[in-house]
């Protein structure tokens, strides 16, 4: 069982109150994780931390800051092991999806490293006679990120990395369901020297999380935030950034629809379903869970997609790698079973999987799905697609608009013109041309439109989230006043 602290300061420290909660394996059932539950004034420690270490650590010049991201990355990737086998236990995820976890993590931390020599300004043409105007960015203090359970080490680095570059310092929030795992990313960091204070994590119990959440959020000290988790949260996180004047970065839900329009290779957009819909047993923000197939090769793509499904290899974590293992809890077996049962009741056919025991689920693929079902609409983020079928290009785009999320896209087509055609007019932030929806790349602005959040991660659009433009003008010539 791992015992988790909160890291503080430099310092692994229990929480003040003494309070701690435990993390179960969803497969056995087995407490796994017993974490320090934070309070309101452990989060106010936290924070007094990071507010400390920000002159020291905003003031290290880019090539210092480069070599200890680099060097995170490093260790990152010599602890393989220990997350892959740390996230299996938490969430119930295959070895190889923690693996590819930590590979695209540190390439995140790389990414981010490379970006601290990029963060400049521009001079800007003024009308006042000698007047030198700029326009400079700035590390703004100290912020809050927020991580979810289901990329959690892709996730809790991305949280920090950019963040951290651009001069920061940081208080991570970590997931309930996975605190071992987000504070292994913090004891890297740490082991890599930014300092102590520099990066804080802090774990807490659910009954207690709004409560600490605010006091961060309401705490002076804190300038901005940044959230990866649901919709429905995300609101809530938005309002109480409001209440505070907090600027907020929000990555949220999906519900990615994946266009085969009938001139495309078939195969390629099964390839890119079973890995966009499957991958991490459908808990991906970027999941694909609406395929919207013209009507004239919705039969041969139907059936070739239910064969591959089918055919994927399906196993408790803990005795194997499978492409499909545990999903995170029950939960997540009750919502995919409600939708599917009622696409059913409504006209739509199971082609294979839908028979659910325990948490480990089989794949599954539903026809003849509607945009009057709820499996249409509702985000299942569980392993199951379903199949809509249509008649034209133009009906394509409006039912894969037909939707309040807006993360994820993908269109397949021999005609790239078309394709791009298509893709602008998606409502979404993200939209792939004959790939699949999964995919990131730490250099790519990433993030959504509608409930699925606002604002952007990635390289460049990452250092406008995270730092301050200031107007900034030095006066070389005498300057003439009206009086």
């Amino acid at each position: 069982m791992n015992t988790v602290k909160l890291l503080i300061g430099g310092h692994q420290v229990p929480a003040q109150s003494g309070a701690t909660f435990e993390r179960r394996n969803p497969v056995s059932g087995d407490v796994v994780t017993q974490s320090a539950s934070a309070g309101v004034a452990d989060a106010v420690a936290a924070v007094e931390a990071a507010a400390a270490a920000f002159p020291a650590w905003s003031a290290l010049g880019p090539s210092a800051r480069r070599a200890k991201l680099n060097k995170a990355a490093d260790l990152l990737e010599a602890r393989a092991a220990d997350f892959a086998s740390v996230v299996r236990d938490e969430t119930g995820a295959t070895a190889g999806w923690g693996h590819f976890n930590v590979h695209l993590a540190a390439g995140m931390l790389r990414e981010a490293a490379a970006m601290t020599s990029q963060i400049g300004g521009e001079v800007i043409p003024s009308d006042v006679p000698g007047s030198l105007a700029m326009g400079l960015r700035q590390p703004v203090g100290v912020m809050l990120g927020i991580a979810p359970w289901n990329a959690p080490i892709i996730l809790g680095v991305r949280a920090v990395a950019m963040p951290l570059a651009c001069g920061n310092t940081v208080v991570l929030k970590s997931s309930e369901v996975c605190p071992a795992t987000h504070v292994m990313i913090g004891e890297v960091l740490q082991a890599a020297g930014l300092g102590d204070g520099v990066i804080n994590v802090i774990s807490t119990d659910v009954k207690d999380a709004q409560a600490v959440t605010e006091a961060i959020i309401g705490h002076p000290a804190v300038k901005r935030i940044n959230f990866t988790g649901s919709s429905r949260v995300g609101k809530i996180l938005a309002l109480l950034s409001a209440k505070y004047l907090k600027p907020i970065l929000l990555e949220l839900g999906g519900k990615a629809p994946l266009l085969v329009l009938a001139d495309a290779d078939i195969d390629a957009a099964v390839n890119a379903t079973v890995f966009g819909a499957f991958a991490n047993s459908g808990q991906i923000c970027m999941s694909t869970e609406r395929v919207i197939v013209a009507r004239s090769v919705a039969d041969e793509f139907a059936a070739k997609l239910a064969r591959r499904i089918a055919a994927l290899p399906v196993g408790n974590p803990n005795e194997g790698d499978f492409v499909l293992g545990s999903v995170v809890g029950p939960p997540t077996v009750e919502r995919v079973k409600h939708l599917v049962t009622d696409a059913v009741k409504h006209g739509a056919k199971v082609l294979c999987g839908g028979e659910f025991t325990g948490t480990v689920m089989p794949g599954t693929v539903v026809d003849h799905v509607t945009a009057a079902m709820l499996l249409f609409r509702e985000e299942s983020f569980g392993p199951q697609v379903s199949i809509t079928r249509v008649d034209t290009v133009d009906e394509a785009v409006k039912l894969a608009n037909d939707s309040e999320y807006g993360l994820s896209a993908a269109v397949f087509t021999r005609d790239i013109a078309l394709g791009i055609d298509v893709a602008r007019r998606i409502e979404s932030g993200i939209c792939h041309i004959n790939g699949p929806t999964v995919h990131d790349e730490a250099q790519m602005p990433f993030g959504g439109v509608k409930s699925s959040g606002y604002g952007r991660f990635g390289g460049k659009a990452g250092i406008d989230s995270f730092t301050e433009l200031r107007w900034i003008t030095i006066q070389t010539t005498p300057r003439h006043y009206p009086f």
